[in-house]
């Protein structure tokens, strides 16, 4: 049944999205990765996790605020269909143990995860500033490979503050894989990462 719905998934969101996937020196593959993309919708996720091979969608994690997800039907599909990592986005909220700490467990030896380093969603028009989490966890473990993605015109399909998805045609862009160069420094990483997403836009 799950492999039945989460074909269904898959069907409904390349539909809604157009189905436009480009790969600009990147290859899908089974090593573990992070993907890193801009954020312009609670589609996001569910967008970039759709786009990717059957076999790599069972073995990635999208990563998901939990307040938004754990309700209802959305509770059912990001536990038993993405197997997303939730995280609770209320500071104020007692946590197991901190935000990175839960992506590294997310993570593990298999897995790879899906995340939006800007934190919040944007208008779609703009790339704000990443945060520093990326950065912490490819130091934490430089063995995985960072992949930037672009989604293009996905704020217009679920616009922010509604919750009909509206058909339009959307894309997503895979880029090349990164890692943290030897010497280089927290604000330089980021600095070059969020570059990497943006220069996705002309492809």
């Amino acid at each position: 049944m799950k492999r039945a719905i989460a074909a269904g998934v898959v069907g409904i969101a390349r539909l809604l999205a157009g189905g436009s996937v480009r790969q600009i020196g990147f290859e899908p593959d089974e090593r573990q990765r992070i993907y890193f993309a801009n954020h312009t919708s609670h589609l996001d996720f569910v967008i970039v996790w759709s786009a990717l091979p059957r076999r790599l969608r069972s073995i990635t994690r999208p990563v998901a605020a939990k307040d938004y997800w754990e309700k209802g039907l959305r509770s059912y599909l990001a536990t038993n269909v993405f197997n997303a990592v939730l995280v609770d986005r209320n500071r104020a909220t007692e946590q197991p143990s901190n935000p990175i700490e839960i992506l590294l467990q997310g993570l593990g030896d298999r897995h790879s995860l899906i995340i939006f380093p800007e934190g919040t969603r944007g208008d779609g028009t703009t790339i704000a500033p990443f945060k520093s989490g990326l950065y912490r966890i490819g130091k934490e473990r430089p063995d995985v490979e960072l992949v930037p993605v672009y989604i293009d015109n996905l704020n217009r399909v679920l616009p922010k503050g509604e919750f009909v998805p509206v058909p339009m045609l959307a894309s997503v862009a895979f880029g090349a894989p990164m890692r943290i160069e030897n010497g280089e420094d927290k604000n330089g990483f980021l600095d070059r990462a969020r570059s990497a997403v943006l220069e996705l836009r002309q492809w």
